[in-house]
């Protein structure tokens, strides 16, 4: 596996009607790299987003869309996405306020 820094972890927040649901109880939902492990989620909001904590990390990863142009048949890429639930004495992630 190559060497990924902190700051290639998370690539963009999921801004879904489901994860807007899940804010409710601080748990924050990102697309991730797809080589990264928990541990390196845990790390990565950490130092990204000050005065958060992170008591626990969810990871899913998602298989690539089939999709079909005339006869061709081809794949999307394959995504990992990433819920981070937050302690109750954690800071909020600014990146999701006001939505």
């Amino acid at each position: 596996m190559a060497d990924i820094k902190y700051y290639d972890v998370i690539l963009k927040p999921v801004v879904t009607e489901k994860s807007m649901e899940l804010m409710a109880d601080k748990k924050y939902t990102f697309l991730v790299h797809p080589e990264v492990t928990k541990n390196q989620v845990k790390e990565a909001v950490e130092k990204m987003f000050n005065g958060t904590k992170v008591k626990s990390v969810n990871t899913m990863n998602l298989e690539g869309k089939t999709k079909r142009r005339g006869r061709t048949f081809g794949k999307t890429a394959k995504t990992k996405k990433a819920i981070v639930q937050l302690t109750a004495e954690s800071a909020e992630i600014q990146l999701f306020e006001g939505l």
